[in-house]
């Protein structure tokens, strides 16, 4: 088999070979050429020693020195080169103790965690496939690298990692090491939220998000997402829906663009129904308040990831309003758009499609229709430039303190009132007709009609 390696590999591996030392693109690009895909990042491994590497390249980077790893800097694109090393006793399931250089690329390919990971390539040798990584890509399985129990003791993140491999690349995952999952899947409370929060958005933002199941049936997701749990075990007894909790979600998820803010949305826009739950007198299902409850419960669970803050603020912002449904005029979609704010838009309506694309055929083209005339008139609202917000008014707080408005608490009631005239009827947004309106509201104060605040 020959892999066309890059221009940069290449002379990185020759360089190496011409200073007696082996070298090998390893990991994951080869695992991605294979399945004829574009790697991102080609790494090498090599029997050199870090000061050797760096010795033979001009401009290098000390990225990783403690695990044998040097960046070499060509033409402003780094690769990682790294020794051939054997690690230690994982004492606490996420580093080793220690980690030794070894000059067997054997030993080097054994300490890694999946048999696709675990192939290397040189033009001399051709492919090294140790362990029939080659063949399990083939036969679409991931599976551990000698003994699961022992990979994933380890590094517990390992059993994280197995799910999001079978949902980037659409693999089962060999049953030996799913049940080596299920065995040890209380260690994963071992790893950090930053680790964790890495690997589920990798698994969600995949091409195949529904995998996000395997979460569950391998019991990890108990440790660090058991709202998930809930989810999976909520029926909805409702003519709307024909799945679970966690199964409409599933479906919901393969239903929007793979963006994090999205596919985040979509996994937890009904994470409060499990509490929200009542069934009335007939056996129906209802989730009243679902919306707004989930929105708070999402952002402390956004929280606990470590998520950023607009992420968080953006997806707890497309929870909260993912049900509302306003009435199809200019005007109400206005303040629609007013309440929830202009950044969920148009995203919102992604996620309201996949929504009812999740659920069951009950009145599914009309919720459809509905989805459809809402964004036409939305565009046609920001096709005319229509005031939106405070900061889109034609005046400001500094022109009605020139108008006689007292400075303070007052101008926010005063633009406030100005916003929801201008919402009513845009054409209203005029500096003239607001200062008009200004004058008027002061004079309904001095008539002794105080302007609430």
């Amino acid at each position: 088999m020959i892999i066309e390696l890059p221009e940069h590999v290449t002379y990185i591996l020759h360089t190496l070979a011409e200073h007696g030392h082996e070298g090998y693109a390893v990991g994951g690009c080869v695992r991605d050429v294979l399945l004829g895909r574009q790697p991102q990042d080609w790494d090498i491994t090599t029997d050199a020693a870090p000061a050797q590497v760096r010795a033979l390249f001009r401009r290098t980077l000390d990225t990783g020195l403690q695990h044998g790893t040097v960046t070499v800097m060509l033409d402003h694109t780094g690769y990682e080169v790294t020794t051939y090393r054997i690690d230690g006793v994982y004492e606490d399931g996420r580093h080793p103790k220690e980690v030794s250089f070894t000059a067997s690329l054997k030993e080097d390919l054994r300490r890694r965690d999946f048999t696709i990971n675990a192939m290397a390539y040189n033009e001399k040798d051709g492919l090294v496939d140790l362990f029939d990584g080659a063949g399990d890509l083939r036969r679409g399985v991931i599976r551990c690298v000698g003994t699961p129990g022992e990979r994933f003791a380890e590094d517990a993140l390992r059993m994280m990692r197995a799910v999001r491999f079978s949902a980037q690349l659409g693999f089962a995952i060999e049953p030996g090491t799913f049940a080596a999952v299920c065995a040890l899947a209380p260690s994963i409370g071992r790893i950090s939220a930053e680790r964790i929060r890495t690997e589920l958005l990798k698994t969600i933002t995949s091409a195949h998000p529904m995998h996000m199941r395997l979460f569950y049936e391998t019991g990890l997701s108990r440790y660090f997402l058991p709202e998930w749990d809930a989810m999976m075990e909520t029926e909805q007894n409702n003519p709307h829906h024909c799945y679970s909790v966690g199964e409409h979600v599933l479906h919901s998820l393969a239903l929007v663009p793979p963006e994090k803010v999205l596919r985040l949305a979509m996994l937890l826009h009904d994470v409060a129904k499990p509490l929200c739950r009542e069934r009335d007198e007939a056996g129906i299902d209802h989730f009243h308040g679902h919306p707004q409850a989930g929105a708070e419960m999402a952002r402390r669970i956004l929280r606990r990831l470590k998520l950023d803050n607009e992420t968080i603020a953006q997806v707890c912002g497309l929870i909260r309003w993912h049900d509302d449904n306003p009435p199809l005029t200019a005007r109400n979609v206005r303040r629609a758009i007013f309440r929830a704010g202009e950044s969920l838009y148009p995203a919102i309506f992604a996620v309201k499609r996949a929504d009812i694309g999740a659920q069951s055929d009950y009145n599914k083209e009309e919720k459809l229709r509905y989805v459809d005339d809402y964004e036409a008139i939305y565009r046609e609202i920001m096709e005319k430039k229509d005031c939106l917000s405070i900061k889109d008014l034609a005046v400001d707080g500094a022109d009605l303190i020139a108008a006689g408005v007292p400075q303070g608490r007052t101008i926010g009631a005063y633009l406030n009132r100005l916003l929801e005239l201008v919402l009513e009827e845009p054409q209203h947004n005029t500096r003239e007709l607001l200062l008009e309106e200004v004058r008027r509201l002061r004079d309904e104060e001095e008539g002794g009609q105080k302007l609430q605040e």
